[in-house]
């Protein structure tokens, strides 16, 4: 349990496995890649009004909508995640978690959710069998509660959030993330199979342009989240590849073993692309894929860039995982909203809407005020409670009053009021 919770998966896949048992997605810090193919495998619109009576205008009002997910929620669902990070050791599985929901994307179709993306549907089961998802179980249940902490947020927000927060919480960049994305609502949404990395391609450059290309990503940005392969590690019995063990793993932190592509593989740096360039450590483990970043001569361009600059490296590689994180998702409000700003505070979208038209019967005068109704203001109690007219009625008989008869009058002040008025008169005469 505590390997599969630091277990790392890449969004690169892995060269071609000896065997069809070996043809599993390999563990890595992103994408889980899968293996062949089983055969069986708010743009709403503003409300416009229509007038009631010629002439009449309708009454426009403001409304506040609250956005997919509440951002004081994010916010602290964000400090939940790094109390789990530090005591699991879960930064790996987590953004592989965050990946394996956005990299579904086509951008070839338009409709939403059709495209695929970030949009919560690894929650499901018939995407969550898919071959590459193997394991992401263990990363839904240590999220899970979280999200029942926290409903006012969405899945495919959370997925996202805790992917950003483990790389940050790693030592990476600080990452430009964007919140308010919504859910699919039903596993007949989820995207089909096959659109993530397979575990064994024949030509390793061109496969990774084939599966990144198609969600919009660039070369550039192909060998900067190849960087992510910084954090986890795989063992050949989940995957097909690496060692049972290195001198790295064999003392965790968690479940011991599987062969790591860095030495300090909880870490986030630019060390990846220094030990594939060098390839002089027997103990790291080097894949085709990772191989043919420094083999393609536009892959190089920007490895050997990386390599020797790690402030360039966090900077691209910032801006590709926002990206990535983006990838199909339906944002509301439209644009979304930061956590590290005043505008996320308030996760809300005003919308204009028309009121009805008042009745025709005004003669053409136009909206009248609205009487004034007590009853709309109140409890909508029909009368006193006991309470309250024990109160009363407690009150009345300490002035002399009783529920049986009226209050007697008190004959002093009646006579002390008369002479009062008659003064009153007499100075009026006088002036």
């Amino acid at each position: 349990m505590a390997e599969r919770i630091a277990a790392s998966a890449s969004l690169l896949p892995s060269a071609a496995s000896p065997s069809s048992s070996t043809r599993r997605a390999t563990v890595a810090s992103g994408l889980r890649l899968r293996p062949s193919p089983s055969r069986f495998s708010q743009a709403a619109s503003r409300g416009r009004g229509v007038a009631g009576a010629a002439g009449v205008v309708p009454r426009l009002r403001v409304v506040r909508c609250m956005a997919a997910s509440e951002a004081a929620q994010l916010k602290s669902a964000r400090e939940d995640i790094k109390e789990i990070l530090k005591t699991t050791y879960c930064h790996p599985i987590l953004v592989r978690l965050g990946w394996h929901d956005s990299g579904t994307y086509d951008k070839n179709i338009e409709e939403w959710p059709q495209r695929g993306g970030a949009d919560g549907s690894l929650r499901f089961d018939p995407e969550l069998s898919h071959g590459a998802n193997a394991g992401l179980t263990s990363a839904l249940k240590l999220i899970q509660p979280i999200k029942d902490k926290y409903p006012g947020i969405t899945y495919a927000d959370l997925f996202q959030l805790a992917s950003a927060t483990a790389i940050e919480e790693a030592g990476g960049p600080k990452l430009p993330m964007k919140y308010g994305r919504v859910d699919i609502t039903a596993p007949e949404q989820c995207p089909p199979e096959g659109r993530l990395p397979d575990a064994g391609p024949r030509l390793p450059a061109e496969h990774l342009r084939e599966v990144f290309y198609r969600m919009g990503l660039d070369d550039k940005e192909i060998v900067a989240l190849s960087g992510a392969h910084t954090l986890g590690r795989s063992r050949p019995d989940r995957s097909g590849w690496g060692k049972p063990e290195t001198k790295y793993t064999k003392d965790g932190p968690g479940e011991p073993g599987g062969q790591s592509w860095t030495a300090e593989w909880l870490k986030f740096d630019n060390s990846y692309f220094k030990d594939i360039k060098e390839q002089r450590d027997q103990e790291l483990l080097v894949l085709p894929t990772d191989a043919a970043l420094f083999d393609d001569p536009s892959f190089k361009v920007y490895a050997e860039k990386y390599a020797e600059d790690q402030d360039a490296f966090f900077k691209d590689y910032a801006e590709a995982h926002a990206k990535l994180s983006n990838l199909g998702s339906k944002f509301d409000p439209p644009e979304g909203f930061s956590l590290d700003d005043d505008k996320g505070a308030v996760a809300t979208e005003e919308k204009v809407v028309a009121d009805p038209a008042p009745a025709s019967d005004t003669n053409g005068a136009g909206p009248q005020p609205e009487p004034f109704v007590a009853a709309k203001y109140s409890y909508k109690k029909r009368e006193l409670s006991d309470t309250m007219k024990q109160k009363i009625r407690a009150e009345y008989e300490g002035l002399g009053g009783s529920p049986n008869k009226p209050m007697k009058s008190n004959y002093f002040l009646n006579i002390m009021i008369v002479i009062a008025g008659l003064a009153f008169l007499t100075s009026l005469t006088g002036n």
